[in-house]
This record gives C-alpha cells, structure tokens and sequence, in this order.
C-alpha cells in the first residue's frame, strides 16, 4: 500500500497511476487471490519475474500505457488498465485491456478507474480512440466496457491466442468525440 500517492486522474473513489517496480509483491498477491475470477479471460503475471518482465514493458515500451486502479481510501490497487499497441499519427489508438481484483471486483471501482483512464487517454495521451476486444462469454468485461460508453463494432474470429487457443472476440471502441461530459 502506498502511503501519499500522486495520482494521475482521481475520481470521488479510486485513483489512477502508473505502475512501478515497487507494486510487485501487492500485485502478484491479489493477482493469486484473484486466479479464480481472471481464468480463463486473463493471466496477470503471478511471480516475481512474470511481474518485473511485465511492469519493465509497461514502465519503457512508448506503444504501452499501464495503470493501477487504486483505492483512495488507504491507496490499496483495485485492478489494472493498460492501453497496449499505442499507435500514433493519423490512427491516434490504443487497445485496453484490464482485470479487476477479487477484492474490489463489484463494486464498480473498475468503471471508476475505465472512466478515468479513458479521460487520461483522450487527454493527456492526446489518442482518439480505445478499442476493447472481449471474449463473448465474458459477461463481465462486456458489461464494464458498455456501462463506460464503448460502443460494439464487431466480432473476430480467432482473434488473440489466450489459455492454449485462438479465441473470438467482440471488438468495443469508444473514441474522444463520444466521451460524456
């Protein structure tokens, strides 16, 4: 847990802020807490080097943002959201993705911190768009991506190899012009 945390975005319950090395044994903690609910949407690093592998891509990689969903009271991390394949130019787009801690998961801390990364997104990171690709049975992840404004535009078959197979996904987009004020 952090102590004083300067957060990137703040909303009336969580925070956003980046990742650091220093977050990894919280991380990787509620990461096998949380194996339950992830799998098999999922895998969040769960070791010490899956962690510090994961955290250097997100901390150095210029086509990735990653965040820390935590809790402002006692700055404990509710989840994660990264924007992966950032690309700039005329495109302006990144892809979430994200999970939920069993600890915080249902009580809408994760639509707190989307609203805000995607705030961030269209802000401070000057994108236009974020895309979400979901598998279609997980109920959850879907029903998050439409009660943040994402908008379905599709499905794709065989989409991203997850667990040991290629799996379909729907794809959700929300781009800065539809963003509710």
């Amino acid at each position: 847990m952090h102590g004083v945390t300067e957060y990137l975005a703040e909303g009336s319950r969580v925070g956003i802020r980046h990742y650091t090395h220093e977050d990894g044994a919280e991380f990787i903690a509620r990461a096998r807490e949380s194996k339950a609910l992830h799998q098999p949407w999922l895998f969040p690093p769960a070791n010490v080097a899956a962690y510090t592998s994961y955290a250097r891509r997100l901390i150095e990689d210029p086509t990735k943002a990653g965040f820390l969903v935590c809790e402002r009271d006692g700055g404990g991390i509710a989840g994660f959201i990264n924007i992966n394949n950032i690309v700039e130019g005329a495109f302006q787009c990144g892809a979430l993705g994200y999970g939920a801690f069993a600890h915080a998961a249902g009580r809408g801390l994760m639509g707190e911190g989307l609203d805000l990364v995607v705030r961030y997104a269209f802000g401070g990171l000057g994108l236009h768009r974020l895309e979400i690709n979901v598998q279609p049975d997980n109920a959850a992840s879907i029903a998050l991506a439409r009660r943040c404004g994402f908008r379905l535009e599709g499905f794709s078959p065989d989409f991203l190899f997850i667990d040991g197979a290629w799996r379909d996904h729907e794809r959700w987009a929300i781009t800065a012009d539809m963003i509710r004020t």
